[in-house]
């Protein structure tokens, strides 16, 4: 009974040497919470502005509120899973709750949701310019389809590895995930989630500038060119968004790649989501700059509120 007692305390000590060692870490979930909460608040106020601004309610704006959507669904869910790592490494544990493969597939949906609401909007700009008089693909009906499509193939793709067991509880980063390496899941979900989406967004800007530099060979009405060259601006705008996401989300790739050919490093996880959290959050803000229709809204609505407190002072 002591020699059982004394193997159980030595395997405890253990256990809570290991996890008191990375107790460095509670600073990085804070701030894995504080970006994941900017990225909340800042995509619900966006979305609530287009709602409730009548000037807003146009077809390329419900485009990008379906960003913010997404954005805030993305948030969502990290916020939920850093939490739970919070908690853990507060109290010291490692333990996977009932929850957690789904908050793992659910990231995965979520980030697929964000990077094709962008292709979205490539493809919409692409339309106006290449077929103006082909209102219907650019009506409000197809491009609601669009995005059901989208939504439907992003919660969709996923089950395969959600049904092969491809989210794994990683211990050291307290987050269910595919694990990295040479593997299926890896590979299918790095394809599916980011590299179509963004390789189909640059093909259409260089679609684009082809078709554009050909106008401007050609005789073209001085308002139909003009209007393909501000499209054309709006999708570069599109893909120095995605550019963001890319460059500061290259950690994610880079372990991608080292796990190929040895193990990454043991909290890749950890480092990878303080990039792509802080990649978030730069696109939000850089997202509230290329739109002018909600600066627009923004400054009225300050505007006002300034104005009132100026009457009240009075």
């Amino acid at each position: 009974m002591n020699i059982t007692s004394f193997v159980k305390s030595t395997i405890f000590l253990q256990n809570v040497t290991a996890i008191t060692m990375e107790s460095w870490l509670i600073p990085m979930d804070i701030l894995l919470i504080i970006l994941t909460t900017l990225v909340v608040t800042i995509s619900c106020v966006f979305l609530i502005i287009i709602i409730l601004n009548k000037t807003c309610h146009t077809v390329i704006m419900m485009l990008i509120a379906n960003t913010y959507l997404a954005a805030l669904l993305f948030g969502c869910c990290l916020l939920g899973s850093f939490i739970f790592m919070f908690q853990n490494d507060v109290k010291q544990i490692q333990d996977q709750d009932s929850l957690c493969i789904f908050r793992g597939y659910f990231i995965y949906v979520s980030c697929g949701l964000h990077n094709y609401s962008f292709l979205l909007q490539a493809i919409y700009r692409y339309l106006t310019v290449v077929y103006p008089n082909r209102l219907f693909w650019q009506s409000q009906r197809i491009q609601i389809l669009f995005i059901c499509i989208k939504w439907i193939f992003c919660f969709v793709y996923i089950l395969p590895i959600l049904f092969t067991n491809g989210f794994i509880y990683n211990i050291d980063n307290q987050i269910c995930q595919t694990p990295l390496g040479l593997s299926f899941s890896i590979i299918y979900a790095s394809t599916c989630v980011y590299a179509f989406s963004m390789l189909l967004i640059v093909l259409i800007y260089f679609t684009l500038v082809r078709y554009v530099h050909g106008m401007s060979k050609r005789v073209t009405a001085a308002n139909t060119l003009s209007r393909a060259k501000r499209e054309l601006k709006m999708v570069r705008r599109i893909v120095i968004l995605v550019g963001i996401l890319l460059t500061i989300g290259f950690p994610y790739a880079l372990f991608a790649v080292i796990s190929f050919f040895t193990t990454p490093s043991k909290h890749h996880y950890r480092i990878t989501y303080i990039f792509a959290e802080t990649s978030l959050v730069c696109v939000l803000i850089t997202s509230y700059y290329f739109t002018d229709l909600l600066k627009t809204s923004i400054i009225k609505i300050i505007n006002r509120q300034n104005n009132r407190v100026i009457q009240a002072v009075i």
